[in-house]
């Protein structure tokens, strides 16, 4: 069965652009131009993925895809004719999968859609084992983290995030090896996603964010995970 793709913009030439290129594809295509009907047809459609313009006429694209990450777990490629730092990193902290900006490519963007529904339907290794280092335990089968027994609320990116450090607990990890084994060796955007990614780790299991005892910088590589109990 195709997958379905919502492409949400206020421009009818891009969802014409890209509803053609995506159908082309082998994609099932559903087409929304404000933020109320994307998140009207997410609820009854459930698609696989969204495409979503930022600059939407009536609810503000960053707050749409806030909730559909959230209610939906849906993955979300951001399309927005900004290009500035502060609205990519924006977009990565809200839990965005990739961010494309106008004018862009039909075929680079077809090629991201592939990617991230990709890394989206990847299993993950070890179903029933737990990881457990000084104060955390993770649980692979029940997708739970607790912080000295206390059930902790991560998205599905950061609870990848997690097992990967725990996994390699001890080790230096640069940034590209995350890259690679969280996010898929055909990520194709912001590598610091990884920082933004490590920053509301820290908020979540850290007493201290600003002075982090757990998941520590390694100058020069990247990020470890240590033992600080």
């Amino acid at each position: 069965m195709a997958q379905t793709i919502l492409v949400v913009d206020d421009e009818q030439s891009i969802l014409d652009l890209l509803q053609y290129n995506l159908e082309k594809a082998g994609y099932t295509v559903l087409t929304a131009s404000n933020g109320a009907d994307a998140i009207q047809q997410s609820h009854c459609s459930t698609p696989d993925l969204a495409v979503l313009d930022i600059c939407l006429p009536d609810i503000d694209g960053l707050e749409v895809c806030t909730l559909l990450r959230r209610d939906l777990g849906l993955p979300v490629i951001l399309l927005t004719a900004r290009d500035s730092e502060i609205d990519k990193i924006i977009g990565l902290e809200i839990g965005a999968d990739d961010y494309v900006t106008k004018p862009f490519s039909p075929r680079e963007l077809t090629a991201r859609v592939k990617a991230v529904l990709r890394r989206a339907k990847t299993p993950t290794a070890a179903a029933n084992t737990r990881l457990s280092v000084g104060e955390i335990e993770l649980n692979q089968s029940m997708h739970e983290v607790r912080h000295h027994g206390e059930l902790v609320n991560l998205t599905a990116k950061e609870f990848r995030l997690l097992e990967y450090l725990l996994k390699n607990a001890g080790l230096a990890l640069s940034r590209h090896a995350i890259l690679d084994h969280v996010w898929g060796y055909d990520f194709y955007g912001d590598p610091r996603t990884v920082d933004v990614h490590i920053r509301r780790l820290r908020e979540k299991l850290e007493s201290d964010p600003g002075a982090p005892r757990l998941i520590v910088t390694v100058s020069g590589v990247g990020y470890k995970f240590q033992n600080a109990s």
